[in-house]
């Protein structure tokens, strides 16, 4: 199965995207048993067929250069052994036609260890250990390090405790890493040119940057970052006020996840999010924060949450690759290309947001929307167009989310209401934006993948 969302290079047609298998590869092992291995892989086609960009062969003898960076022992120590890839959380950006950017976690004697990388593909078969060559394939370039739990943060002795999936444009990426995921006290926003291993790590916002328009600074950064090559469009908290929320299992998706979920949390998750955030984007260029939208001034929450993961004892076919727990998101896409010229400071941004008051630890009634801001009248209040949202009728978005009832004569058709849309990091480019959206009432469903041209 392909368990995350393909991604696409800006300028070129290669695509890049998670894949999940049963074993790929029959080998003997050094103690003479027969043993079978890759099972998870990043998979790409800069030269037309699909090849392995990335995989958890990097153990197997013969296979070095899909190995953890700076992981294996020396050519010349016989027999070589190499640390493999356990898995690729999230998915993996592309970049310059041939080069996949990505995230990925492995296991040493220390424990559980994480990192971002990329490899550049070239048009090449690969040696085949037993003898021959494997084609199609993408060369035997090695993946390079980018930074991992061996990293120190720029400017600190504290090494990176997580990082999260990259995006990249015209051989530049940015990450967000921080000292700790779920409380983090040093890290942000990190930009840096895939050139060679282990680059400069520019710093764009950290914990501790100054908020726009606030007397205080950020202490929470989100981990999905929208790139367009300039501009970075990400989430960010700052205070001490929180909301109570009690999240309740979903009714919908995987059986075993959802039982998972229901034992676990009988009584729901109960969490907190911050008063005070907000959606920003940061001009690489000008080296400047903007604000796009912020809590209470706008909205009331850009914060969503699901249930995805692992569940113990199920193998390895999940979402992320990591293990079963509740994990909020923020959904934001920028593009400087609207009027199709990146040198200029203007941009527009898409992101998901939410207005509704809380009760009883949870929202009563709340409005999800996409929402489209245009910085060109910076001067001005802000201000936003409304894309989609709930509640309004699914034939404004599609003319097919119409329920009729066979089973009464007469009956007239009913529009089904928008009930949920998303929107990914890669959905704004140029001027098309392209969100997903739900439809539906108790009777009938209705859902799909939609583009719209935003206007300069």
């Amino acid at each position: 199965e392909p368990p995350s969302f393909p991604r696409i290079d800006m300028y070129s047609n290669t695509i890049a995207s998670r894949g999940n298998h049963q074993p790929a590869w029959r080998y003997t092992d050094a103690t003479g048993a027969d043993t079978r291995a890759g099972t998870t892989g990043i998979y790409t086609n800069p030269f037309g067929p699909l090849v392995s960009g990335a995989n958890n062969l990097g153990a197997v003898p013969g296979f070095p250069f899909f190995a953890v960076p700076f992981r294996c022992t020396p050519p010349n120590v016989q027999p070589r052994q190499c640390t493999k890839f356990d898995v690729f959380p999230g998915a993996p950006s592309v970049t310059d036609g041939n080069t996949i950017v990505f995230k990925g976690n492995f296991t040493t004697v220390d424990g559980s260890k994480t990192g971002v990388y990329f490899r550049t593909l070239s048009n090449k078969a690969i040696p085949n250990p037993t003898g021959g060559l494997l084609q199609p394939a993408g060369g035997a370039m090695p993946a390079m390090l980018i930074a991992d739990s061996d990293t120190l943060i720029p400017g600190t002795s504290t090494h990176f405790g997580s990082t999260a999936p990259p995006s990249a444009v015209q051989r530049s990426a940015v990450f967000s890493g921080f000292d700790n995921e779920d409380a983090p006290t040093l890290g942000g926003v990190y930009l840096v040119h895939l050139t060679q291993a282990r680059p400069t790590l520019i710093p764009l916002v950290t914990i501790g940057s100054q908020v726009p328009e606030e007397s205080c600074s950020f202490n929470k950064i989100g981990e999905g970052l929208s790139f367009d090559g300039r501009f970075v469009a990400f989430w960010g908290a700052w205070g001490t006020d929180t909301k109570t929320l009690t999240l309740q299992c979903p009714n919908d998706g995987n059986a075993q996840r959802l039982d998972f979920c229901r034992t676990t949390y009988p009584n729901g998750f109960t969490t907190t999010v911050p008063v005070h955030q907000g959606i920003f984007v940061y001009d690489t260029e000008k080296q400047k924060l903007i604000t796009v939208a912020k809590t209470p001034d706008d909205f009331d929450d850009f914060v969503y949450w699901n249930f995805s993961g692992l569940v113990p004892g199920t193998g390895e076919s999940d979402e992320t690759g990591e293990p079963a727990r509740w994990r909020s998101a923020e959904f934001v896409a920028v593009s400087g290309l609207v009027n199709s010229n990146l040198d200029d400071p203007k941009f527009s941004a898409a992101f998901k947001a939410r207005k509704g008051q809380i009760s009883g630890e949870a929202y009563v009634d709340p409005v999800d929307g996409i929402y489209i801001y245009n910085n060109q009248n910076q001067n001005k209040p802000r201000t936003f167009v409304t894309a989609i949202y709930t509640g309004m009728p699914g034939t404004l978005i599609d003319p097919q989310a119409v329920y009729v009832d066979t089973e009464t004569p007469g009956a007239p058709p009913v529009v089904l209401p928008v009930t949920e849309m998303g929107l990914e990091r890669d959905g704004f480019r140029g001027n098309s934006l392209v969100i997903n959206a739900s439809m539906g009432t108790e009777e009938a469903g209705w859902a799909g993948i939609y583009l719209t041209t935003v206007s300069k």
